[in-house]
């Protein structure tokens, strides 16, 4: 036996393993056909459970494909072969659909729950790598994945045709989530914790509630401004200001409030706050995606989004130093109101991920 005495040596068979499974998902991307497109169908238009069966590594698979299954639109469960025989088949019926994954079609566990799944009128597909095997005969739909050598030196661990059927069966679910028409808001609807929940979630989760932010009458002055919400609410770069029928018409940031001391007035304190105010600057309706705010608060370098109602009222803040630990998806598309962008304010940016801060033309 190969003693695989170098670190090149063991790096050597790392690399022939993972080729060898390349090679193998390669393959089948050629040849799978059209009976795993028909299995997708079949799932998508399922009354009942997906019920997912298998033993050994085939179970494991089965259990992961549950959970893919359940998170993108289709209902499924795992059904462990020996405890159906043990009073677990009380829990298929006639609108379910079970699934068998078995790759040489000849586990004697899946092949002696078979026939009583018949019995209930239930569905029964097998995923396997051939057509010719006991548990294909068995089943009213078959999809093939393939016979794969498997990657290990003694050809005997399952390693290629796991991949094999793993990949098979993620492409499956992911035909199917698409055609009971599995979009966005249901994803955040089945991911509501986690980075994923975070990112999909409405903006309104994660935006300071307005009872949290600093809110100002624009018929007030420089000096009642800064004043307004201290110390009761948690500081921001960002004062929003209203006007008599609570519409949100302007902020004043940090950037605001330096540009005013520069001018070095001695009244500047006492001014209109509406002749200092950024009037011009982006806000996002209540119910849009956290990833959509995060993208304008990133696309123009600014560190703070208001939130408002169909009617122009203030909801809340978004604060980029609230959502620090949010990344966000590549290639989303934000849904900003598009009338201007909000002023720099003077908080460095250092460490944040949109850079600094700057006012848009």
């Amino acid at each position: 036996m190969d003693t695989l005495a170098t670190p090149l040596e063991r790096l050597r068979l790392l690399r022939q393993v993972i080729a060898a499974e390349a090679d193998a998902l390669r393959q089948l991307a050629d040849q799978i056909g059209p009976d795993a497109v028909t299995a997708a169908e079949r799932i998508a238009d399922c009354r009942g459970s997906v019920i997912v069966t298998g033993v050994g590594k085939a179970g494991w698979i089965g259990q992961k494909w549950v959970a893919t299954l359940g998170s993108t639109g289709n209902r499924a469960h795992f059904l462990h072969p020996s405890e159906a025989v043990h009073g677990d088949l009380g829990r298929v019926g006639p609108d379910d659909l079970v699934v068998a994954i078995s790759n040489s079609g000849r586990s004697a566990e899946v092949l002696t729950i078979a026939p009583c799944l018949s019995e209930t009128g239930c569905g029964l597909i097998a995923i396997t790598g051939s057509a010719c095997n006991p548990l294909a005969e068995l089943s009213d739909l078959v999809v093939v994945v393939g016979n794969f050598v498997e990657a290990d030196p003694l050809g005997l661990a399952p390693t290629t045709s796991t991949t094999a059927i793993l990949a098979a069966c993620d492409a499956i679910a992911m035909l199917a989530s698409r055609l009971v028409g599995f979009g966005t808001a249901d994803f955040a609807r089945c991911h509501p914790a986690g980075s994923l929940g975070h990112r999909l979630a409405p903006v309104d989760r994660m935006m300071r509630p307005l009872d949290r932010c600093r809110v100002a009458s624009v018929e007030g002055t420089v000096r009642e401004t800064m004043v307004a919400g201290v110390p009761t609410v948690r500081r921001s770069g960002a004062v929003m200001l209203t006007d008599p029928s609570g519409r949100l018409v302007g902020l004043f940031t940090d950037s605001d409030l330096a540009r005013l001391l520069e001018s070095r007035r001695d009244d500047a304190l006492d001014r209109p706050i509406s002749e200092v105010m950024t009037s011009r600057f982006r806000k996002v309706i209540s119910g849009t995606r956290l990833v959509d705010a995060i993208e304008v608060l990133k696309g123009r370098k600014i560190s703070e989004l208001p939130v408002i109602d169909a009617s122009g009222r203030p909801l809340g803040l978004l604060d980029i130093t609230d959502v620090l630990g949010v990344t966000t998806l590549a290639g989303s598309t934000a849904t900003a109101d598009e009338d201007g962008a909000a002023a720099p304010d003077s908080r460095t940016a250092a460490n944040l991920p949109v850079g600094p801060k700057r006012r848009s033309a």
